[in-house]
């Protein structure tokens, strides 16, 4: 299989965002600290942090084990393209899980100054990723579909979405994601690997952000 087909049309679109430079990077920085001081409020201690999915919780792989990486200061390259402009005023941490295959997941989480503003961050990342299909389509080597597979009753709500990315020469990747709030703390999960929506594994999925969202206090 050519190697540009098997990346999969995800990581092809990360790698044509970033190579003109339309990827925005969200890391901490002097700047950036400062200008989230009034809305980024990193916990004290350890033992006070939210607390971040095991590799056990995620949808089970019919064929292959997930490993958990180290949490991680910054936002994960595959969020920047659809949600990096509501990242860029926090501070955030997140987790990459991997299988043998190409299946991957992550988790980012972020604590605010509020819940008033945990909610109207959480919103924002729900409407910006809707609309990133339409980004998507833009470019004509790529084709996307959208779907909203509802809300969660967990704390205080999750949404959870799909995004199936088809490209020209033929690869084709489908990713879950979803978008949770406890207080002030939101967090993102996503899985994703080469398929479609029928491959997606919807129900798993929706128990593993409900498990993130549980694990935030």
């Amino acid at each position: 299989m050519p190697k540009r087909t098997r990346a999969g049309a995800l990581t092809a679109l990360l790698a044509t965002c970033l190579a003109a430079g339309s990827a925005v990077t969200v890391t901490a920085s002097p700047a950036s600290g400062a200008a989230a001081a009034g809305a980024s409020a990193p916990a004290t201690n350890a033992s006070a942090a939210p607390k971040f999915l095991s590799a056990s919780q995620l949808p089970p792989h019919p064929s292959s084990s997930w490993r958990a990486g180290k949490v991680t200061d910054g936002v994960p390259e595959e969020y920047q393209y659809c949600l990096g402009d509501a990242l860029l005023a926090y501070d955030a941490r997140h987790r990459v899980f991997r299988t043998d295959l190409e299946t991957s997941a992550r988790q980012l989480n972020i604590v605010v100054g509020s819940a008033a503003k945990a909610k109207a961050l959480a919103a924002r990342l729900n409407k910006d990723y809707r609309k990133c299909a339409a980004r998507i389509d833009a470019d004509p080597d790529l084709k996307a579909q959208y779907r909203d597979y509802g809300s969660l009753p967990v704390e205080e709500g999750a949404r959870v979405h799909g995004l199936h990315v088809r490209t020209s020469w033929g690869a084709t990747d489908v990713q879950l994601l979803s978008v949770g709030r406890d207080g002030r703390t939101v967090t993102v999960v996503d899985w994703a690997q080469m398929g479609d929506f029928k491959s997606a594994p919807v129900k798993a999925f929706k128990k593993t952000t409900t498990t993130a969202v549980n694990k935030l206090h």
